[in-house]
This record gives structure tokens, C-alpha cells and sequence, in this order.
């Protein structure tokens, strides 16, 4: 009885409220609020790289110059590395193998000459694109620091190119230079012995750029040659000259 008695009194409350079919909202259709269908699933993201993902192996060891890269031996530097050094630290009597001398840099320097004063700009090209050939390096273009009206220079006139060769590209370098292009002067009888500064560096010239296998004979218009200072950690020029000397460098007697 005391059910109903309940029941009763909570109906005619409900008697108000709108039913289903009186605006009442139905069940939200799928898709959104939009409806009209079910949502498109999401397409799956692909992994980042390009080796489907794979996380590298934390224990791996990367080769030099870069995880896609291979390692490049170098003829001149592992003959130094293997060679070289034990003989020069039995000759100038080092025990440490870090203070035996080694190349540094080798610098190569090109003047216009008479193409800056008379406006040849086709010399100026071609000094530009031979000492990048060679060197395998990009030239860059030397301007005049200040204006001399005997020479008709004028401040920012460009007068040289020059390059800066270091690590791989200058044993590279080293290595044409000295078995390749240094055996094909006319009438070579070696390079002067004389030509160190006191600090180390050894500075050579060259008279014609036609030496290098890289410069094409057909194509050349100008000659000109060049000047190249290699620079050395050498204390001293009689350190330096057993350097070069077991590099390779064709030294004349004395």
C-alpha cells in the first residue's frame, strides 16, 4: 500500500514534462555533429626516417665524416700516421708522438698581375676557375687594401684569388703536388732547400698552372703561375725539412 501511495504522487509531477515524440532530442546520430554516416577512421602516420622507424643502436659506432658516410683513407695521411712518425721521432729524438711536427694548412695565392690594371675580365675568370680546379676548393678573390697611383691600383681593385686547404683536401693536395705535378716542371732538379722562413713554413713557386693534370691544355687562353706556402707545427726549419723531406718533398742538395 505504501507503494502505490508513492506512486501516485510522483505522477503527476512527470505530467509536465514533454515526452520523446514532443521536441525532445533522440539519440545523437554517428558521425559527429553533422551525422550522416559513421566517422572516417584516422589514417595511421607514417614513422619518421627512412628506416621504418628503427630507433639506431645506442652501441654503435658512427664512421668519421658522418653516419651515411663511409670512411675515406687517405694514402698521404695514413703513410704519415704509420710511417713518418715513428722515423721522425727516432731522427729529432721526441718521445711524445704529439710533438712530432705535421702539416697544418697549405695556403695557395694567385696574382691578377696586369688583367686587374687593364680590365681583363676573362684572365680573372680563368685564374678563378684554374686555382678551384686544382685545389678542389672554391677561390676566393683578394681586393686591394689601399689605392697607389704608380702601380694604377685602387683601393678594392681585385688583384688575386686565393685558397686555404686543411685536414682531408690538403693531404689530398700534398700528395698531386709532390708525385704528380711537381715531376712534370721542364728540366726539375728539385725544389730550393732555402725557402723556410724560420718558423716552420716552406713557401714554393710555380710558373705555370699547366703542371696539374686537372687544368685542360686546349682550354687554357692566359698562363700564370702561383705561389703555395705550406705551414707546418715545425719549431724550427730544420724540423720542417725532415717533415717534407719524408713526404716526399724533392729536395736538391745543398
Amino acid at each position: 500500500m505504501a507503494d502505490e501511495e508513492k506512486s501516485e504522487q510522483k505522477a503527476p509531477q512527470d505530467a509536465g514534462k514533454p515526452g520523446p515524440a514532443e521536441g525532445a532530442k533522440g539519440p545523437k546520430p554517428e558521425g559527429g555533429k553533422g551525422g550522416g554516416g559513421p566517422r572516417p577512421e584516422k589514417s595511421e602516420k607514417a614513422p619518421k626516417g627512412g628506416d621504418g622507424g628503427k630507433k639506431p643502436d645506442a652501441g654503435a659506432k658512427k664512421p668519421d665524416g658522418g653516419g651515411h658516410v663511409k670512411p675515406v683513407k687517405i694514402r698521404m695521411r695514413e703513410k704519415y700516421e704509420k710511417e713518418i712518425v715513428p722515423r721522425l721521432m727516432d731522427k729529432l729524438k721526441v718521445t711524445n708522438k704529439m710533438a712530432v711536427p705535421k702539416l697544418t694548412k697549405i695556403c695557395l695565392n694567385v696574382g691578377f698581375g696586369k688583367a686587374a690594371t687593364e680590365n681583363l675580365p676573362k684572365m680573372m675568370e680563368q685564374c678563378v676557375n684554374d686555382v678551384t680546379a686544382i685545389s678542389g676548393q672554391k677561390a676566393v678573390i683578394t681586393k686591394s687594401r689601399k689605392s697607389i697611383s704608380n702601380f694604377k691600383l685602387r683601393q678594392g681593385m681585385q688583384v688575386g684569388c686565393r685558397v686555404t686547404l686543411r685536414g682531408t683536401v690538403m693531404y689530398e693536395f700534398f700528395d698531386r703536388l709532390v708525385n704528380v705535378a711537381i715531376p712534370r716542371i721542364r728540366d726539375f732538379r728539385g725544389v730550393s732547400p732555402r725557402a723556410f722562413d724560420g718558423r716552420g713554413n716552406y713557401s714554393l713557386g710555380l710558373q705555370e698552372q699547366t703542371v696539374f693534370p686537372e687544368i685542360d691544355h686546349d682550354k687554357v687562353e692566359y698562363v700564370h703561375g702561383m705561389d703555395i706556402t705550406i705551414c707546418t707545427t715545425a719549431r724550427d726549419n730544420q724540423h720542417a725539412f725532415e717533415l717534407l723531406k719524408e713526404m716526399g718533398m724533392p729536395f736538391r742538395e745543398r
